[in-house]
């Protein structure tokens, strides 16, 4: 991690390498790790992701609206969950039905830092462990160390004239990006906006106890086809 920042920091070039999130992880004593960016006025949007649970947490906050990765990369708000079993915990009162769906996918603890640059927050960089307990000092330093630098270099590449919006994928596309194209979709089939239709998507998917990426691809595919009020044609 530490030859990564300082090759960011000397070369940083017009096509950025994907960030080692597995290496970061490892450095950071975590189990996987999520990279999120926030354009401007659009969605949050997953870019990279490390760890077997990973994908299935962000699709999580997506499908609900909320989570420690959706506030970190919209408000620039630091969470720290070291124990997601915690009844008292903070997380408990934020989001009252959330830390137990989570838990649900094998994972205990969650930690969301904001890549922020002064009051502008550019995203976030979520990490996650499959056993609860706190990151230690010298670990938090290496998070803060990481989301600084990755936040100057987010906005120094975004005032590069060559700059891309792909810097930093993994693989090409957004992650998300059938649930954007299924929102559209169900935009212009029932004459509304595209948040509603967002909405509409998330609450079919909570109420089916399915992924939100699952429930947009089978409404790209016609499998699935929704009315206003969030029941399906032909069914509930």
């Amino acid at each position: 991690m530490a030859s990564y920042l300082r090759a960011l920091h000397t070369h940083p070039g017009p096509d950025l390498a994907p960030l080692p999130l597995q290496a970061c992880a490892t450095a950071l004593d975590l189990d996987g790790l999520a990279l999120l960016f926030t354009p401007a006025d659009g969605p949050v949007e997953l870019v990279q992701s490390f760890g077997t649970h990973t994908l299935a947490l962000e699709d999580l906050q997506l499908t609900q609206g909320q989570g420690p990765s959706l506030d970190a990369a919209r408000n620039g708000t630091l969470l720290l969950l070291p124990d997601l079993g915690d009844p008292t915990a903070f997380a408990a009162t934020r989001w009252p039905t959330l830390p137990g769906a989570i838990q649900d996918l094998g994972i205990a603890a969650v930690f969301a830092f904001p890549l922020n640059i002064g009051i502008i927050t550019l995203g976030a960089l979520t990490g996650h462990r499959t056993r609860p307990g706190p990151l230690s000092a010298d670990r938090l330093a290496d998070a803060f160390g990481l989301t600084s630098t990755l936040a100057q270099v987010i906005i120094d590449q975004a005032a590069r004239p060559e700059a891309t919006s792909g810097m930093f994928l993994d693989e090409p596309g957004l992650h998300f990006a059938e649930v954007h194209q299924a929102t559209g979709m169900l935009s212009t089939q029932l004459a509304i906006t595209c948040a509603q239709a967002l909405v509409l998507l998330r609450a079919h998917a909570y109420s089916q106890n399915r992924s939100i990426l699952t429930c947009a691809r089978d409404i790209l595919h016609h499998r699935l086809q929704l009315k206003k009020d969030g029941t399906r044609h032909n069914g509930r």
